[in-house]
């Protein structure tokens, strides 16, 4: 994840009333299709807003704090985190999970990642990724891998230490040392087929929320140019007409296209996002200087916007920086999203009190900038770091000051026209329970005021029941891939 040395609030409104189609009472009757009974229901919803924290695993900036932890001591740390998350009114993380070309969960496919033992290949003793999914959901929080495609190691041009199944050891050919990292090559088919792999396994094996690619496409240059001689002629002598740059930016949307494709395929309720680059170009929009990601890491996100379902571009610029001011970028960014796309931006926690300008003032303005714009919905932190350290204020600041009310992840695009079934309740007492489904994320709980619904809590599915107050509440059934259903109304007595 790029940070600015490479480079040159007001509470959310955590409600949205909307009136019923039958009328005012935003109620009506429908059939229960468990028990033919009939039920009161509401249509119901709130603000959406993705709030997720970047977890880092590579050179153990985040999690683990350290590969020589054991196996309990990494488990703690994972629970830990969720707890801080939670607290601080995340609803997701975001976990790297293949660094470099390696694995922080049991795959089929690469080996064991170092950040987890010290070496690449040795079994930590537990799967790290089921436990994130499990802990993350028990706390109403979902869980977004995170994998960087072309990235083979990261800190040494040395191949040493690569193990069998690892693919610059599987793909030697395609696989160059380059700026004291070692990268696979883009413009290789071997190298996309062992990505699209990759995810089909994450997809079939663990009930993740979300697939998240960074910035890191082709490497940031370094003083020689990236060496893809060979397969550039490959791709010339069999008839391929495009300009070299023109080449590597197609085969980075190639990759963007498959993994889409890969998670349609596998399971259309997985959000796809990808973090790239700050600045689309020099110059776009007027007055924004800094480094040309076009030209640079062969990224045209505007390319992708038929793939993706959200972009997440690091705006890792303070509110008043000259030249990538982030009202001027989110905008700009905010415009070119689609009916099909969400725009998320990428903030820089990992900045907090480095300067007098990374203030939770700061903080909270671009949130505001955010919340604003027509086509954002949410943010990404990056990283975990600031608040795991207990960075002074910044934990009050997020649970009091920007996420002190509940809110859903926007809905994922691809399940734009499907619906969710509302949820059998039972109520004993106080007590509403549910009917269990494995398909279901959560209840969101609403209470009646006035003559519409206002979001009280959302309540893991698993937890299978709530307490409630005397009233009218409304209950909504939430979906894989964050859609809800209308709301069944109870009065509790």
């Amino acid at each position: 994840m790029l940070l600015p040395l490479l480079l040159a609030c007001s509470t959310p409104d955590a409600v949205t009333k909307r009136a019923a189609a039958s009328g005012d009472s935003a109620s009506d009757s429908a059939s229960d299709s468990g028990t033919g009974s009939a039920q009161e229901t509401a249509v119901v919803s709130h603000t959406r807003e993705l709030r997720a924290l970047y977890v880092a695993t590579v050179w153990n900036i985040d999690w683990p704090s350290s590969y020589r932890d054991d196996a309990a001591s990494q488990q703690a740390e994972i629970t830990a985190l969720l707890d801080l998350s939670a607290t601080a009114g995340m609803n997701a993380v975001v976990i790297q999970v293949r660094p470099e070309g390696d694995a922080l969960y049991q795959s089929s496919i690469e080996p064991w990642s170092r950040w987890l033992t010290g070496t690449q290949g040795a079994d930590p003793g537990y799967d790290p990724l089921d436990i994130w999914i499990s802990e993350a959901h028990s706390r109403g929080i979902e869980v977004h891998a995170w994998i960087n495609p072309f990235r083979a190691k990261s800190g040494s041009e040395s191949m040493s230490g690569l193990v069998a199944g690892h693919m610059a050891h599987d793909f030697p050919q395609y696989a160059y040392p380059y700026d004291g990292d070692v990268w696979m090559d883009p413009g290789a088919e071997a190298v996309h087929t062992r990505v699209t792999e990759v995810v089909t396994d994450l997809l079939q094996h663990y009930d993740l929320d979300g697939v998240h690619v960074d910035d890191y496409f082709y490497p940031y240059p370094g003083s020689e140019d990236f060496p893809d001689d060979a397969t550039y002629a490959a791709y010339t002598s069999s008839g391929g007409a495009l300009a070299r740059d023109d080449w590597r930016r197609a085969n980075t949307a190639q990759m963007i296209e498959e993994i889409h494709d890969t998670i349609a395929a596998q399971d259309p309720a997985v959000r796809f996002g990808v973090a790239p680059f700050g600045i689309w170009r020099p110059g776009t929009p007027s007055g924004i200087t800094g480094f040309d990601a076009y030209d640079g890491l062969y990224a045209d996100p505007l390319a992708w916007l038929d793939w993706v379902d959200y972009l997440a571009p690091q705006l890792y610029w303070e509110t008043e920086n000259s030249g990538q001011e982030y009202a001027v970028l989110a905008g700009w960014w905010d415009a070119q999203m689609t009916d099909a796309n969400t725009l998320m931006p990428a903030n820089n926690l990992s900045a907090y009190a480095t300067t007098s300008t990374w203030t939770l003032d700061e903080y909270e303005a671009q949130i505001d900038i955010s919340r604003d714009l027509p086509r954002t919905g949410g943010n990404l932190w990056y990283s975990a770091s600031p608040l795991i350290d207990g960075a002074d204020g910044l934990l009050e600041a997020f649970a009091g000051r920007y996420y002190p009310t509940p809110a859903l992840p926007p809905q994922v695009h691809a399940l734009d026209a499907t619906t969710e079934p509302m949820p059998t309740l039972t109520l004993s007492g106080q007590t509403l329970s549910w009917d269990a489904r494995d398909d279901r994320r959560a209840v969101t709980v609403y209470a009646e005021s006035g003559d519409g619904w206002i979001l009280d809590r959302i309540v893991p599915a698993e937890q299978g029941s709530v307490e409630l107050a005397a009233g009218r509440w409304a209950l909504a059934s939430v979906g894989r891939g964050d859609i809800e259903s209308l709301g069944v109304i109870v009065t509790v007595p």
